[in-house]
């Protein structure tokens, strides 16, 4: 029985995730990682209640970490996928982003990615196979003003994944990471148009364009894409 589990499950792109994941026939069991809001994340479970069971799952918390991966292998005997989605945006320049703001980010999206492989790949290596997908950032590849943070957290996350990657291909397990541009969710920020504007495609993504990669990722017919980084941002590199 493949089991998923997503990260920052309640959000735009997590939603997405779990839904892809749910639609297709790569996971038997999905189970979705949330912290506190999980409104959106219970509604995904109602619609499939006999595959889909949320977690509780603070990522910058290793003890958290340990608890939902054997919850999830005492469920269903082993963890097939992890998808590294949890982050947050806390923009400002550098020469006035609060300390708190830097840690903030760093630890969310950085260490609790670290943590999070940390946690699954000793499950992974038992079985012989694994896929761990970590989502990182068009920022992680070129780093706008204003972001110092997410765009040095994302590109550390880049190298975890290469890293990684490295350390377990002969165990069978696989570890990518996917970089989104510029995605039309619901999270607010610059004006849809002008955004649009400096795509080639002349559009925003979706969150299930994420999503399809990431499926495609965790797929057996993806077994030989190892350490890679995929853009998935109209062009705009």
């Amino acid at each position: 029985m493949k089991s998923t589990l997503i990260t920052g499950a309640n959000g735009g792109i997590g939603a997405a995730l779990a839904l892809a994941f749910l639609k297709s026939d790569v996971a038997a069991q999905v189970f979705l990682g949330c912290r506190s809001s999980r409104a959106r994340a219970e509604s995904i479970v109602a619609e499939f209640p006999e595959r889909s069971r949320i977690v509780t799952l603070e990522v910058t918390e290793a003890a958290s970490w340990e608890a939902a991966v054997a919850e999830i292998v005492q469920r269903t005997g082993r963890l097939d996928v992890l998808i590294n989605n949890a982050g947050h945006h806390r923009d400002s320049l550098l020469a006035t982003m609060p300390l708190e703001d830097w840690h903030s980010v760093i630890a969310t999206s950085l260490t609790g990615t670290f943590l999070g492989c940390r946690a699954v790949v000793k499950a992974m290596i038992g079985q012989r196979s694994g896929r761990i997908i970590n989502i990182a950032s068009l920022s992680a590849l070129l780093a706008p003003a204003g972001q110092a943070n997410y765009a040095a957290a994302k590109a550390g996350v880049v190298a975890l994944t290469q890293s990684l990657a490295k350390e377990v291909a002969r165990a069978g397990i696989t570890v990518n990471a996917i970089c989104p541009g510029y995605i039309a969710t619901e999270a607010p920020g610059a004006d849809t148009a002008e955004l649009a504007g400096r795509v080639p495609a002349r559009r925003l993504g979706t969150p299930a364009e994420v999503a399809a990669a990431a499926v495609f990722l965790a797929s057996d017919a993806a077994a030989y894409i190892n350490g890679s980084v995929l853009k998935i941002d109209g062009g705009i590199l």
